[in-house]
């Protein structure tokens, strides 16, 4: 089988796996696992940031730095397509009591205007006063669409102004940096947190990082206990994630070229009304409804290609160091050959 479902289906390279098992390890909890501290002092070095807590997922990174900027009663700003809240179980509201204001263009991103325009921070009792504003990068549900730099800047800016603190879901920011061009460095400067997560972009197994200044890294660690995420001989799996960091991240582009050319494959097939693909790892299939869809994975899944539905209307393909060049040429010959008349 192709699985283009996701990113996170990947399994360890036989690279990686050596690295794990060969590992040195402590107790994570007591701060006593060195590859651990190894990983957590790499990734904030990468990003000019002072220091990183390493958690199981994004969702929980995601999280975590809410409920460190927030109190309840509070609002954030985010897109309606964000994953922290569409795809985090409630989590804003059930972790942490913070109320939700949704603004943005369809493609995932927001503007600096509409930021602007989302803001309270009146006296007025009646209101939820702002706290947090989130951007996603890539956007997960905008076909994998990134912010250009200026954007992020200015956003950033407004939050400033505002004094309101700015968190940045970065599950495939190294997606976004290997299509922009952008430095890692340049993040640390603009964003009081960001999660980074390894399971998707990098292919380890499991695990995400959150990076901010020293006190509010401090500040999450208690948190994720709180959450139950504190894990003992977790440098087994931080070794995935220091080996992604030195045999990954030259490869992405690669997993961009694969999906131009599945975009390419789907936009003459008489089934798709559109395809979204905004030059990362992710494309957006539209269809006309939910019996198309259905079908057409039912379908593909028989000829040996897996692929994922983001709604009712919409089918997505994620390519990944699991998939070959060669793997590709196989699924875009699969879905020019699938007939979907009645």
């Amino acid at each position: 089988m192709i699985d283009l479902r996701s990113d996170t289906v990947t399994k360890p390279t036989p690279g990686m796996l050596r690295a794990m098992t060969g590992a040195s390890v402590g107790d994570d909890v007591l701060g006593e696992d060195p590859t651990v501290r190894e990983l957590e002092a790499r990734m904030a070095s990468l990003f000019s940031m002072d220091a990183a807590l390493f958690c199981p997922s994004g969702t929980m990174t995601n999280q975590i730095a809410i409920n460190v900027h927030t109190r309840p009663g509070e609002t954030l700003i985010c897109h309606p397509l964000a994953h922290i809240y569409l795809y985090e179980g409630g989590g804003i509201m059930a972790n942490s009591g913070v109320s939700v204001r949704l603004t943005g263009t369809p493609d995932g991103l927001m503007s600096p205007r509409q930021v602007a325009e989302a803001i309270d921070t009146s006296q007025d009792v009646h209101n939820a006063p702002t706290r947090l504003v989130s951007v996603e990068n890539t956007c997960n549900r905008g076909g994998g669409s990134c912010y250009p730099w200026d954007v992020l800047e200015a956003i950033g800016q407004q939050a400033r102004e505002h004094k309101l603190a700015y968190h940045l879901d970065g599950a495939r920011l190294f997606n976004a940096l290997a299509a922009t061009g952008q430095q890692a460095s340049q993040y640390g400067q603009v964003f009081d947190s960001i999660s980074i997560c390894l399971s998707k972009s990098l292919g380890c197994p499991v695990g995400s990082l959150l990076l901010g200044e020293e006190a509010f890294i401090g500040e999450a660690r208690r948190v994720r206990k709180r959450l139950g995420g504190g894990w003992r001989q977790a440098g087994y799996l931080a070794a995935a994630g220091i080996y992604a960091l030195d045999h990954h991240l030259e490869r992405l582009p690669e997993d961009h070229r694969k999906a131009q050319r599945l975009a390419t494959a789907l936009q003459s097939l008489p089934w798709v009304e559109d395809v979204t693909w905004a030059s990362t790892n992710i494309v957006l299939v539209h269809v006309e409804d939910l019996a198309t869809a259905d079908r057409a994975i039912d379908l593909l899944t028989k000829e040996g290609l897996l692929i994922g539905k983001m709604d009712r209307k919409t089918l997505r393909m994620v390519t990944h160091l699991d998939v070959s060049p060669e793997d590709i040429e196989k699924a875009c010959t699969i879905i020019e050959k699938v007939d979907l008349g009645p």
